[in-house]
């Protein structure tokens, strides 16, 4: 029996906001790894005061690309630029549709001659594999899925491991591990060091404000290396990070996670649409959530503009999106913020858990208050008019406030107060994640992005997440 596409869905009539915002697939969880390991808070603190251990082997899709034509073939599929793109270096892809609209993000690793590495979110992990499947191109894809996240017991298993050190003392502990200095990488460059004598991949990353590596190799060895760099870390105050905090750090350093996947529209992504399963991320196991409510599906795309990747954009390549962003007025398009919430409006919407009479607002969850895998709360101005979208919401124990990532127009500024409406209308959706409930409007200030000051600062010299550099 042949699966059921997105596309066949899509051809009954469904609305794919209605799909999206009524989804029963629950809450997006991160596998395997503990929950906390100490307390949410202390984890936090340690990437600003000390260092952590990030596990990252479970959550993401890793996608093996090989061939004689891989470097024209992923060149094809995002607007980075591959001029001075050389084995031993990595970079944030970003995917967009025929429309310019971005698909998804994620690291690519040119790990050899022939062969690259994608690390990243389902939706365009499927684009590249969709492409090599169907194109001309003399590639092979291996693609070893995210963890599930319900494990029932099996063992789990990957091809490669993957951890971050990160925090002011993370070069002690990798000197330690490595017994000496370790060979000098570039930023986001890869070499190979050794953690007691053991050879691994290591990048020169940073998702904490303080430069760090990102470590990788086969599976078989995850135990071993994980606990090579608790014992090593031990006298540094490095902290192991859960499931549970994981995510937040993206807060203090501004990367949105998950954009709805811009693949429902548009002829030239029905055969795309024809190939994607409809239980898939960008089907049934996707959801919309939200205050922003549109019966249009375009209305909840971003462009590589909105989401601050505009620096990426080079058009010395032929790329699919290259046409529609070239049309694109990028002084109109909108612009990454952060949204710093009102402190006593959010114990305002607390309180309500609590009262015996009256609505009750959104459950605000800690340290990550998100319900759905595609968040859209709603930002307006003094006159009611939205001005923005809130994507990404949580607690920063270290800024000690209620932030959210999202995006705002053009002529919004850093500094201006809004409102954002946290919730859903009408008592909230079918999502199994939403409970009857009343939208609650939120004072925020507009912020920077990163907030962090610390990580600010080191991305504006030298991190992806600032959009400096390519």
């Amino acid at each position: 029996m042949s699966k059921k596409s997105l596309e066949s869905v899509l051809a009954t009539g469904v609305n794919p906001v209605q799909m999206l915002r009524n989804s029963k697939i629950g809450a997006y969880v991160y596998p395997v790894v503990p929950y906390e390991f100490s307390n949410w808070r202390d984890e936090q603190r340690a990437w600003r005061e000390t260092c952590v251990l990030f596990d990252q082997s479970h959550h993401m899709v890793d996608l093996i690309v090989e061939g004689p034509d891989v470097f024209e073939f992923m060149s094809m599929l995002t607007i980075n630029t591959f001029k001075n793109f050389t084995v031993g270096k990595a970079k944030q892809m970003v995917p967009t549709s025929h429309d310019g609209y971005v698909i998804g993000d994620g690291i690519l690793f040119y790990e050899s001659e022939n062969k690259m590495v994608f690390v990243g979110r389902q939706p365009s992990a499927n684009w590249i594999q969709f492409h090599a499947e169907t194109g001309n191109h003399d590639v092979k894809v291996t693609y070893d899925d995210r963890s599930p996240p319900k494990t029932f017991g099996k063992e789990v298993s990957r091809i490669h491991y993957r951890f971050q050190i990160q925090g002011p003392n993370a070069a002690q502990v990798i000197e330690k591990l490595n017994g000496g200095p370790v060979p000098e990488i570039k930023f986001f460059n890869f070499d190979k060091i050794k953690l007691n004598g053991k050879e691994v991949w290591a990048l020169r990353h940073g998702m904490s404000g303080a430069p760090g590596l990102e470590i990788w190799g086969p599976y078989e060895d995850y135990l071993e290396v994980r606990q090579m760099i608790v014992d090593a870390g031990k006298e540094f105050g490095l902290v192991e990070v859960g499931a549970r905090t994981y995510a937040s750090n993206t807060l203090e350093s501004g990367w949105i996670p998950s954009p709805l996947p811009a693949v429902y529209t548009g002829e030239k992504m029905k055969p795309y649409r024809e190939w994607l399963d409809a239980n898939g991320y960008e089907g049934f196991a996707g959801a919309i959530g939200g205050s922003f409510v549109s019966d249009n599906i375009e209305d909840y795309y971003m462009t590589p503009y909105d989401l601050g990747y505009g620096p990426f954009v080079k058009f010395d390549h032929d790329f699919i999106g290259r046409e529609a962003l070239e049309a694109m007025d990028v002084a109109k398009q909108r612009k990454k913020v952060t949204f710093a919430w009102n402190g006593d409006d959010v114990v305002k919407a607390i309180a309500t858990y609590f009262a015996k009479e009256g609505p009750v607002a959104k459950f605000i969850d800690l340290p990550i208050s998100n319900y759905t895998s595609a968040g859209h709360d709603k930002v307006v101005d003094a006159n009611g008019n939205v001005v923005g979208l809130s994507m990404f919401t949580g607690y920063s124990f270290n800024e000690r406030s209620m932030l959210s990532l999202g995006v705002v127009d053009a002529d919004v500024n850093i500094g201006d107060e809004l409102t954002l409406y946290w919730g859903e209308p009408d008592g909230g959706t079918e999502k199994i994640t939403v409970e009857e409930h009343e939208m609650t409007p939120i004072r925020v200030i507009v912020s920077p992005t990163p907030y962090s000051a610390v990580a600010r600062n080191t991305y504006h010299t030298d991190g992806w997440r600032a959009g400096k550099k390519d």
